[in-house]
């Protein structure tokens, strides 16, 4: 396994609901019963060709954090359109960390704690350390033009603002 791997390695586990709870991957979502959502979502999706392409070169500047609840139909939408826009843009996954929540938003080693996390999914962009913008439970125009428009310092406003 290389270095990379090891620093992405998922520690979620299910909850007495079934849910995952804590750092996931995406092997965390092909496996049962979360792949019964999670591969058709991603199988069907079709990105924007002429968006991911702008993405990539702006990809490679930012992390990301993410929080979704695998009980979630929103997470459920939009995390594997998420991972299909990383796949396709060449992402980096060690700049990603995708926490996992209880209905309740929380876990039990708070990693929620200080993201002010109402909704999920919720994707936190940073650049350098400082959040840029956030994903904020369905996207405005599509998850990869609501990300360019983050990702490429536009005037964005999720969801709720």
């Amino acid at each position: 396994m290389s270095c990379s791997a090891q620093k992405n390695e998922a520690t979620a586990v299910k909850d007495s609901s079934g849910n995952l709870i804590g750092i996931a991957n995406k092997e965390s979502f092909l496996a049962e019963p979360f792949n019964a959502w999670f591969t058709p979502n991603y199988d069907a999706y079709e990105t924007d060709k002429q968006a991911i392409e702008k993405l990539k070169p702006l990809l490679k500047e930012v992390s990301i954090k993410a929080f979704m609840g695998t009980w979630c139909e929103d997470s459920q939408d939009q995390t594997p359109v998420l991972y299909k826009i990383l796949d396709e843009t060449d992402f980096n996954y060690d700049n990603l960390e995708l926490i996992t929540v209880n209905r309740s938003k929380s876990t039990p080693d708070n990693l929620q704690e200080g993201f002010n996390i109402e909704r999920v999914p919720t994707f936190i962009v940073y650049k350098n350390d400082k959040e840029i913008g956030r994903f904020v439970e369905f996207p405005r125009e599509s998850v990869e033009a609501d990300l360019l428009k983050i990702v490429s310092g536009q005037p964005y406003k999720h969801s709720y603002e």
